[in-house]
């Protein structure tokens, strides 16, 4: 069976971490979240599968290849152009990317999936395609409850009585939410779709194509299921995702490493004297860490490999990427590190190199930062709490 991962995308809601790296690579403990999909889509038998691509493309096609070492077919469909020998993308939305495809092509010819390449799932997908073909749809958005509390945070769909898609609310005020039922992104299409998609110009399936559905009068339903969902649309929930999953509330992610001790993973060859360290799980700790004597790690927290957490250092419940060299004293409460940038888990992001501060936080493959004095221990530790 086919199906379609829409990873075109820019991710601006989640910059930093995509100036470098585009969503659907973004690793949940060192495994890029498409991973996870090609997973899920091949355990339901979907081992065809489509994936548009546009910025930091090569990231993508360079990672997965033609799909063969994660037991499915992968193809792709740049969106976008070569300026000054560069590629530059130029996505043209989740909606026109397939009419892309199909204009190239008539690749979908039955029944499909598309899903957005953001997002960490375990549905059934098997039963989502039954309840579709059951209704005898031509479009299906898979939608999942939320409490009220959380609806002006998504895009709400509202049916009648038989599931038929009504209309759509975007992150609606509580009190006037019409459902609690919101998109998740995962959609179901017969091949007619096509009629409705105009070729040649951008074209997005949410704020287009459905309304467009639903003005003529399409067969076009929603239907609920109960299923894990991480959503990871903005930098503050791939935080959240990362606790999760070191807490456990996420299922279907395995923390990786060995379990040295009761809530302590690590990778390969660390250099770490457990006797002279405080570290309190869950904490995962990649390959060829230096955690020195005196630092402090508090869980939920990840520590990426090739980190190098000094002397001092304490790292409360935050995420940490590879080659991060964090200094002596440095205090990171709810935080991300990622390159060059700190990142609280609102999502305010502070450039250490352009705000002259990198002698806190910079990269391990540096020369190594000098130990601060002490004049400069309150700066460190005045920083730690402003950023947050």
């Amino acid at each position: 069976m086919k199906a379609m991962i829409l990873a075109a995308g820019k991710g601006t809601r989640v910059r930093p971490i995509t100036y470098t790296t585009p969503k659907p690579m973004i690793p949940l403990l060192q495994k890029p979240v498409m991973e996870f999909l090609l997973e899920l889509l091949r355990q339901h038998g979907f081992d065809q599968i489509m994936v548009n691509v546009s910025h930091l493309a090569n990231e993508i096609e360079g990672y997965f290849r033609d799909g063969k070492r994660f037991g499915v077919e992968l193809a792709y469909s740049f969106e976008g152009r070569i300026v000054d020998g560069q590629l530059v993308g130029e996505a043209v939305g989740s909606a026109g990317g397939m009419r892309k495809i199909q204009d190239f092509s008539p690749f979908f010819d039955d029944t499909f999936v598309v899903l957005c390449g953001d997002a960490l799932i375990d549905l059934d997908l098997t039963e989502a395609v039954r309840q579709h073909k059951e209704k005898g749809a031509i479009a299906t958005i898979v939608m999942k409850s939320v409490p009220l509390t959380q609806v002006s945070s998504y895009g709400v769909v509202v049916t009648d009585d038989m599931g038929r898609v009504q209309s759509f609310q975007e992150k609606p005020a509580i009190e006037d939410a019409l459902s609690t039922n919101i998109n998740t992104g995962i959609y179901i299409f017969e091949s007619e779709i096509f009629k409705f998609i105009p070729s040649g110009q951008e074209f997005d399936i949410g704020s287009q194509l459905f309304p467009k559905l639903v003005e003529a009068g399409a067969p076009f339903y929603g239907i609920e299921m109960d299923f894990e969902w991480v959503d990871i649309g903005k930098v503050p929930d791939y935080w959240q995702a990362i606790q999760d999953v070191l807490t456990g509330k996420v299922k279907n992610v395995r923390i990786p490493g060995h379990e040295v001790k009761p809530g302590i993973f690590t990778g390969l060859n660390l250099k770490v004297n457990w006797d002279k360290v405080d570290i309190q799980g869950p904490v995962y700790i990649g390959g060829m860490a230096h955690i020195e004597d005196g630092a402090k790690i508090i869980g939920p927290s990840m520590i990426g490999p090739n980190c190098r957490i000094c002397s001092g250092a304490i790292v409360d419940k935050s995420v940490i990427f590879e080659y991060s060299h964090i200094n002596q004293g440095v205090q990171l409460v709810d935080k991300l590190v990622f390159g060059r940038y700190c990142v609280d888990k609102k999502g305010v992001s502070v450039d250490m190199k352009a705000a002259a501060l990198d002698w806190l936080i910079t990269d391990t493959r540096q020369a190594t930062p000098a130990k601060f004095p002490e004049e400069q221990q309150a700066i460190a530790e005045l920083l730690s709490q402003e950023v947050g």
